[in-house]
């Protein structure tokens, strides 16, 4: 299978840091997995500015349209919807190291990521209004 990560613009392939919001990514690391092997990189897709998945309309061919499963840090419900009817799996996760995110969802015990729908429920790390 075809794996395609999205990860923090300018991140290289060994500090790569799984990016929130797939949708407006540009940079995802490529891989190729299969159940109980290892995760293989298989390179990078950088999109240009107009080629941003929430920006992409479905009818239209797309780069990102070659993997099986996309996984993005907290995304909204269009852009899991946008995925499918590419028919490609979106999976939203909390995890950071993309390669662990390639095992916990062969494993079935992929880490979820906080809903969007509730921006200023931040967890450890997060930022403060005051």
């Amino acid at each position: 299978m075809k794996f395609a990560i999205a990860i923090q613009e300018g991140a290289t392939q060994d500090g790569a840091t799984i990016a929130t919001h797939g949708g407006r990514t540009r940079c995802f690391l490529l891989f190729d997995a299969e159940t109980g092997a290892e995760p293989t990189a298989a390179g990078r897709l950088d999109l240009a500015e107009d080629m941003v998945l929430h920006l992409h309309g479905d009818g239209k061919p797309h780069p990102i349209d070659a993997v099986q499963v996309v996984i993005a840090g907290t995304s909204g419900q269009g852009f899991v919807n946008h995925m499918r009817r590419r028919g490609i799996e979106p999976v939203v996760t909390a995890e950071s190291d993309p390669v662990q995110a390639i095992r916990d969802y062969f494993a079935g015990t992929v880490k979820p990521a906080p809903a969007p729908e509730h921006p200023h429920a931040h967890h450890e790390g997060g930022h403060h209004h005051h």
